[in-house]
């Protein structure tokens, strides 16, 4: 018997579990395990990691096992949904996800809408009588084919786009009608074939197999490189890849998408938390393109779906027994979960999950201290703004506490500068429009990151709380302009180089540079650190004084 490389999930059983995220990935481990626990999850199958591992052993070619169980488990697929790939009457389409074993929010490549073509768009606007959102799927899809599997520039689709909202004098996309939207493809395949050379792919399994190489690829593209650097990942074989029947949150006006957390990531507060659009699909959320809904008003917009979320979450936790981090869509008003993972957090919010998971019979004392590290506790001991302090300042600008703490320093408008601020000695303030993956190095370095559009769980936002950076997020009020190097705020230009200050843990926004103050330690961190000392007091380790215990924060070797 050949060794397994696809393994499928659906019909609320997996063949794959949680436990192997290894072989899986993250992604594709917990869809499993989300299948088996009857959770709402769209079918599909995932490619190992092994598979990716493979793939580059042989100069980036799959060998015959992998392509014929990626074809069996694509049969599968289209048995269960009723549907075939490439049927121009009534086609399925696919997304095409990466999925390390270790959490990368964002730094490999995702395809979604795969298997649109010409035909499928006639097909699709006939069978659902929607044909906004026909085209909507399709120019969707050719900009992401076109920029992750071809390179084709981002910006290039964008300003495509721009061109047709600026005809028709809307500034929102969702402003434009099935009419507009077809004007838009035609310009995406102008922009695609003179960048590619060539016209867009219309085979279906053409577009599967440069989705999973792009996806496999994308394992060792700059910026995973960088972040795996970071954060110290090493000794993976590579990303898995998950395929899986698209659910769409841009079918209806009764159609959505969000990101939520069990708990709030910032400040570890048992409070459900995040974020929606309607009308919309999740790299809207998360990418920041559009500022999104707090997660709450969604008991009032739809109580039956936000009871079921609710539900959900509450299962998430109690079996993964952490903070969970969830992806959410609702098609036509039904609810389907398409990723959880233990979230990323700041230092307190670590701290204080740690500590009331254990309060509730959840963890153990022992566990909870492993649930902290080294890197959290060192943010608890950076600076803040004090009350004082604040009174006498006068806030220019004011967003979204997406990442707690205070932070000083120059403004720079791009990560490579901020990488050569950086180096230089400078401390800087990274300022965007909204974040990247690519964007990654700069983020690193800054000592504070302030955007001007997304939400809580944009990439800015989720990065800089797994970093520890202070962060504000759809900052409405800062107007960049990125050729100048500028940014205006409360009808005043601010250039790079000119020191700004930002206070994450409320939103706010301050010009020139605020006198700092060393945080004040108490609360769940002391009771973490007092059962952390009675542990090593029972433990009787040797040459360790009863109650000793050393706090500090250096930046500098010497200190």
């Amino acid at each position: 018997m050949s060794k397994q490389y696809v393994y499928y999930f659906g019909g609320k059983k997996a063949e794959g579990k949680a436990q192997m995220k290894e072989i899986l990935g993250g992604k594709g481990a917990n869809l499993a395990e989300m299948t088996n626990l009857g959770i709402p999850v769209p079918p599909g199958f995932t490619i190992s990691t092994e598979a990716c591992d493979m793939y580059y052993k042989n100069n980036r070619s799959h060998s015959e096992d992998v392509k014929a169980q990626v074809m069996k488990n694509l049969a599968l697929l289209e048995k269960e949904m009723g549907k075939t790939l490439g049927n121009p009457d009534d086609p399925l389409l696919v997304s095409v996800r990466s999925g390390a074993a270790v959490s990368m929010p964002g730094m490999m490549d995702t395809v979604l809408n795969l298997g649109m073509n010409a035909a499928a768009v006639a097909g699709i606007a006939k069978n659902t009588g929607n044909h906004r959102f026909a085209w909507d799927a399709y120019r969707r899809f050719i900009q992401m084919y076109g920029d992750v599997v071809m390179g084709v520039a981002h910006h290039d689709f964008e300003e495509a786009l721009n061109a047709v909202k600026k005809a028709k004098g809307v500034e929102n996309d969702v402003d434009l009608d099935a009419k507009d939207l077809e004007k838009v493809v035609e310009g995406y395949m102008a922009v695609y074939e003179k960048s590619v050379g060539k016209s867009f792919p219309q085979d279906p399994k053409e577009q599967l197999w440069g989705a999973v190489d792009a996806v496999f690829g994308s394992w060792n593209n700059d910026r995973a490189i960088k972040y795996r650097n970071i954060n110290k990942i090493g000794d993976l074989l590579g990303t898995a890849v998950t395929v899986q029947s698209m659910v769409f949150g841009n079918w209806s006006e009764t159609s959505g998408t969000g990101v939520c957390f069990s708990r709030d990531p910032s400040t570890g507060e048992n409070y459900f938390y995040g974020e929606y659009l309607m009308n919309a699909q999740g790299e809207d959320v998360v990418a920041g393109i559009r500022t999104p809904k707090p997660l709450k008003s969604l008991e009032d917009a739809n109580p039956v779906i936000y009871k079921q979320l609710v539900d959900v979450k509450v299962r998430l936790e109690n079996h993964y027994t952490d903070m969970q981090d969830m992806e959410f869509t609702i098609q036509d008003g039904v609810l389907f979960l398409l990723q959880t993972r233990n979230g990323k957090r700041t230092g307190k919010a670590a701290v204080k999950v740690a500590v009331d998971l254990v309060n509730e019979g959840m963890i153990s004392k022992e566990e909870a201290i492993t649930r902290v590290t080294a890197d959290q506790l060192d943010q608890l001991l950076h600076p803040m703004i004090s009350p004082e302090v604040k009174k006498t300042l006068k806030v220019i600008a004011k967003g979204l506490e997406a990442s707690p703490g205070a932070a000083v320093g120059k403004a720079v408008f791009t990560a490579e500068d901020a990488e050569a601020w950086a180096a230089r000695g400078e401390k800087i303030i990274l300022v965007r429009r909204e974040t990247s993956p690519e964007d990654i190095g700069g983020m690193h370095v800054a000592e504070g990151i302030l955007t001007a559009t997304g939400g809580m769980t944009s990439h800015a936002a989720v990065v800089a709380r797994g970093m520890g950076t202070p962060c504000v997020a759809g900052c409405k009020a800062v107007v960049i302009d990125e050729k100048a190097k500028s940014f205006t705020a409360d009808g005043k230009v601010y250039k790079e180089g000119d020191f700004v200050s930002l206070d994450g843990s409320d939103g706010e926004v301050y010009a020139g540079s605020v006198e700092l103050e060393q945080a004040e330690l108490g609360g769940e961190l002391n009771v973490l650190l007092g059962w952390a000392d009675t542990i090593r007091h029972s433990a009787k380790r040797e040459g360790i004084a009863d109650g000793f215990m050393v706090r500090t924060n250096a930046d500098l070797p010497e200190d």
